[in-house]
């Protein structure tokens, strides 16, 4: 572990190789099920998936190698993993006239390194995910939530230039974020830990991170902004609760959040908690979050095919527009970023789902509204003409990440005011998950688009009109 701006440098021995074991493979072959894990017919063993929450199944350019929404780890035909072992006193010139530590590495788990370095040590390469001020189609009328702003974007969020293969210079994602370590035996533990290994098979801190020898003569630290961690309060498919955001350290070890991000006192140790990953595990790298699902868990969520049958029996009962009559259909799951003309649209503070309109605006002061009540589609709020109330008027979009949903229940919800459609569980379990923003902020958001929720449970029931024959 190499700490810039530090009297200590901790390197490990020339001859040990610490990089994932695939980097004489493809870019993207790592923790792949057809990169040769296993030969024969036995099963590869799955440990998990990650999730980049905001992305509805699959980047916005499409997912391509190491870049992508979601990547399954799979155990390696051999451990890649490293712990520390054995300390030694040397001489380094790192540091002239200074003492520092070899650390003897030994491999016994599966190491998986995330960050925004596009080098070849990196098993998932993560970008920013910006607030969402559009719901995950991208069509007229989709307003963001009130105060919607960018992630990683607040006040002590340090950002980062260079590397990363033309990230943006001001993201405040570490290029080398964290490494998760998985046991390969079982029950297949998986742990986090923050930072990850360079070019130089290094671990390497900025200047301005927090960073300080242990009890045992260890070095450990923070990365500059932060990997935090909230494991959910109770099962995350059968009772869905929040649970406390804390941080990880190089060493894996759990700490109280600091007072910003980027602040170089670290919190207070918490030492009845630990780093094991578990069903429903978020981890938030300062403009990404993802969503850590295990194989018992993803099992009792639907899958893209499930997920097509309950788009073509919602099809199938021909819901109607209440005013204009007109059947009413969400569009395939392949055309999920393309406004249909037949497709729903809600309103989202009552629940009617109509087809799509232009008029209904209200007459408020600074709306131009022209001849006939109607309006830009991009302006105003819309009034109801069910039930009279006011409030937004979004196109209804599936959600198409499995991943992300509590259970496999009827589509009969959608998050406000994106308009993303799913089970009563997930909008109720995610809308009370308060997700890091800025500096030292949380919101609620939709998991598929990253829109802040808004009204009183972010969140409504739709009321769907069926054929009038």
């Amino acid at each position: 572990m190499v700490l810039e701006g530090s009297s200590e440098a901790l390197c490990p021995p020339p001859s040990l190789e610490l990089r994932p074991s695939c980097n004489k493979s493809p870019p993207g072959s790592c923790s792949t099920p057809h990169d040769g894990l296993f030969t024969g017919d036995k099963e590869p063993i799955k440990y998990g998936e990650l999730m980049v929450l905001g992305h509805n199944g699959s980047l916005a350019n499409g997912d391509k190698g190491r870049r992508r929404s979601r990547l399954a780890l799979y155990k390696r035909p051999k451990a890649n993993g490293v712990k520390p072992d054995v300390i030694h006193n040397v001489s380094t010139p790192l540091v002239s006239k200074v003492r520092g530590h070899i650390i003897i590495i030994q491999s016994s788990t599966v190491l998986n390194t995330i960050g925004r370095s596009t080098e070849n040590m990196i098993d998932f390469v993560v970008t920013d995910t910006a607030g969402s001020s559009t719901s995950g189609g991208g069509g007229q009328g989709q307003g963001a939530g009130p105060g919607c702003v960018a992630r990683g974007q607040g006040q002590g969020a340090v950002g980062e230039g260079g590397g990363g293969g033309g990230q943006s210079v001001q993201s405040t994602i570490s290029r080398y974020a964290c490494r998760i370590m998985c046991e390969r035996s079982a029950p297949y533990t998986a742990r986090i830990y923050a930072a990850g290994f360079d070019s130089s098979k290094n671990i390497f801190l900025g200047e301005r991170a927090a960073k300080w020898r242990t009890s045992d003569g260890l070095m450990d630290g923070l990365t500059t902004n932060g990997v935090l961690v909230m494991h959910p309060a109770g099962e995350f498919v059968s009772e869905p609760a929040p649970g406390v955001w804390r941080e990880i350290s190089v060493c894996g070890n759990v700490f109280a959040l600091r007072e910003t991000r980027s602040a170089q006192q670290r919190g207070t140790l918490v030492e009845n908690e630990s780093n094991t990953l578990q069903d429903g595990s978020l981890i938030d790298l300062c403009g990404a979050t993802l969503l850590w699902r295990t194989p018992s868990g993803l099992r009792r969520t639907p899958t893209l095919k499930q997920l097509e049958t309950l788009r073509q029996e919602l099809n199938a009962a021909r819901p109607q527009c209440p005013v204009g009559f007109n059947t009413l259909a969400f569009p395939s799951l392949a055309r999920r970023e393309i406004v249909d003309k037949k497709q729903p649209w809600v309103y989202v503070n009552c629940g009617h789902v109509h087809g799509y309109h232009n008029w209904g605006y209200r007459k408020d002061k600074g709306h131009n509204v022209g001849p006939g009540g109607t309006a830009p589609a991009s302006t105003g709020e819309r009034e109801c003409p069910m039930c009279r109330r006011v409030g937004p008027y979004v196109p209804l979009w599936l959600g198409c990440e499995g991943g992300l949903y509590l259970d496999a229940g009827p589509p009969t919800h959608a998050f406000c005011p994106c308009g993303h459609v799913c089970s009563e569980k997930t909008v109720a379990g995610w809308s009370q998950i308060p997700l890091p923003h800025g500096t030292h902020a949380f919101h609620a958001a939709c998991p598929f688009c990253g829109t802040w929720l808004t009204g009183e449970h972010g969140h409504i029931k739709l009321i769907f009109q069926g054929p009038v024959d």
